[in-house]
């Protein structure tokens, strides 16, 4: 099962990321994406040795961003690849069977693609502008999802990301989303990470399905 809140590290430097993460992990959180970008891979693979120390003292999840290859090495338990990474299908037959494989999109299209290619999970965003992430794809807000969702049948786990706040968490949920990916809103506060689960387990949320016509009651 694919956990519901992802943290998506951030740091200026690869200590920040890791303090980060054990700050994250200290929160509750079940599943951390070490997205290092800008650095080598003899930086990155130090980084992901320490990554993995850390969330398994927590028993939380740890995927890598993009670096595969690193993620088998040390035993990660996945990674996530983005829209001009790596093949899913490519990256299946190098790790363990028991790695997950989740991939990026922003259309029906490329969700169609990534489930042919047999990923365990999509994040998919934006949900709305965000400075995280360079080249940012259309933002597709509320709506976007509802509309997505109603395509997609739920038949992969779908992740929404992207500029995501706690003021955000229940109507994003009512649209059929499996769950959410944060960064910015964690890291400026990780005890916002328990009222993240709260809201997305919540039974009201759950019961409830968006329409557009919601925001005008």
């Amino acid at each position: 099962m694919i956990p519901k809140l992802h943290y998506i590290s951030q740091g200026k430097t690869v200590e920040e990321h890791l303090t980060n993460i054990n700050n994250a992990c200290t929160s509750g959180i079940e599943l951390v994406q070490l997205r290092l970008k800008g650095y080598k891979e003899a930086a990155i693979l130090e980084a992901a040795e320490k990554a993995r120390e850390i969330t398994s003292r927590f028993q939380t999840r740890l995927i890598l961003n993009d670096y595969y290859k690193i993620a088998k090495v040390v035993k990660a338990d996945g990674v996530h690849l983005g829209q001009s990474d790596t093949c899913p299908s490519i990256v299946r037959k190098h790790l363990y069977t028991w790695q997950m494989v989740g991939g990026t999109a922003n259309t029906l299209d490329d969700c169609k693609t990534l489930r042919a290619k047999k990923v365990d999970y999509i994040g998919m965003g934006p949900f709305r502008f965000t400075q995280t992430k360079e080249n940012l794809s259309p933002v597709l807000g509320l709506e976007g999802y509802a509309n997505l969702l109603k395509e997609l049948n739920k038949e992969t786990p779908i992740i929404a990301v992207g500029g995501i706040t706690l003021d955000d968490v229940s109507e994003i949920m009512k649209t059929g989303v499996h769950g959410l990916a944060v960064s910015g809103e964690i890291t400026a506060d990780f005890n916002r990470i328990g009222k993240f689960k709260q809201l997305i387990a919540g039974d009201e949320v759950q019961e409830k399905v968006w329409t557009p016509y919601q925001n005008n009651n």
